[in-house]
C-alpha cells in the first residue's frame, strides 16, 4: 500500500486540489452533470480524512470558482444545494477528525443558505487543533490580487504606510490565505494541466501534479502516488542540488 512508502517527515505543509472532471464522469456514465458532482463528494471525504490521517496541516479545496457562476443556471442551484448537504452531513467527521473548517473567496456571492451553513460549520469547528481544511468558493485568484493591491493602495494614499514598506510579507497578509503557509503540492485531476486562476501567489514554489483520473474516481491511493511523488522532488527555491547537500 502506498501509504506506508510515504515519509512522515517529509509531509507537504500545504496541498491544494483542483478537482476537476465531474462533468465529464458524468457523461461517460450517460448521465447529466449534476450527477458528476455528487459524485465527487465522495472523492472529497476519502482525500480529507486521509489528508487528517496522514498529518497534512493545511488542505485547499478548488470548490467554486469565480468563472463557474456562468455555468448553466441549474448546475450552479445544484451545486450550492450541495455545498449545504454536504457541510451539514460532514459536520461530525470535521468534528471527530479535529478538522477546522475555512473558506476563501467572494463569500458575500453566495446564496444566503449556503452562506449561513458555511459560517455555521466554520464557527463550530474553530476549535479544532488538527488540520485546516479550506473551501476556495466563488474563488478567483486575481480578484484575490486585486482586492490586495486595492487596499494597500488606499493604504498608501491614507498615509498609513508608505511605498517603501510594501514587500511579499505585506502583500500576504491582504489576501485571503493570509492565515495560511504557502502551497507546497499542487494536485489537479482529470488531465488538464494549468492552473485555472487558483492561488496564483501561493504556488511560486509549488510542486505540480497533474493526473488524468476524473475527480469522482480520485482515491487514497492517487493522493498517495501524488505525495510519494512530490517527495521525490528536489526542491530548490532557486538554489543548485550542491548547494542543499
Amino acid at each position: 500500500m502506498n501509504e506506508q512508502l510515504i515519509k512522515k517527515g517529509n509531509l507537504p505543509k500545504h496541498i491544494a486540489i483542483i478537482m476537476d472532471g465531474n462533468g465529464r464522469w458524468a457523461k461517460q456514465q450517460g448521465k447529466l452533470r449534476v450527477f458528476g458532482h455528487e459524485n465527487g463528494t465522495k472523492s472529497v471525504r476519502k482525500t480529507v480524512e486521509a489528508c487528517a490521517r496522514l498529518g497534512i496541516e493545511n488542505l485547499t479545496l478548488y470548490a467554486f470558482s469565480t468563472e463557474n457562476w456562468n455555468r448553466p443556471k441549474i448546475e450552479v442551484e445544484t451545486l450550492m444545494k450541495l455545498l449545504v448537504s454536504s457541510l451539514r452531513k460532514e459536520l461530525s467527521t470535521l468534528q471527530e477528525n479535529k478538522i477546522k473548517l475555512n473558506a476563501i473567496g467572494t463569500l458575500d456571492a453566495l446564496p444566503a443558505k449556503a452562506r449561513k451553513e458555511l459560517l455555521e460549520v466554520i464557527e463550530k469547528t474553530s476549535d479544532n487543533d488538527g488540520m485546516t481544511l479550506t473551501l476556495a468558493l466563488s474563488y478567483g485568484s486575481r480578484e484575490e490580487l486585486k482586492t490586495a493591491f486595492r487596499e494597500i493602495a488606499d493604504k498608501v494614499k491614507n498615509n498609513i504606510i508608505s511605498t517603501d514598506d510594501i514587500d511579499e510579507k505585506l502583500i500576504n497578509n491582504h489576501l485571503y490565505t493570509h492565515n495560511l503557509p504557502d502551497v507546497d503540492l499542487l494536485i489537479r485531476t482529470s488531465g488538464e494541466c494549468r492552473i485555472s486562476n487558483f492561488l496564483l501567489w501561493q504556488i511560486a514554489y509549488a510542486e505540480l501534479y497533474f493526473t488524468s483520473t476524473l475527480w469522482p474516481d480520485f482515491t487514497e491511493e492517487h493522493l498517495f502516488e501524488a505525495i510519494l511523488n512530490y517527495q521525490n522532488r528536489e526542491r530548490r527555491f532557486g538554489k543548485t542540488s550542491e548547494q542543499l547537500n
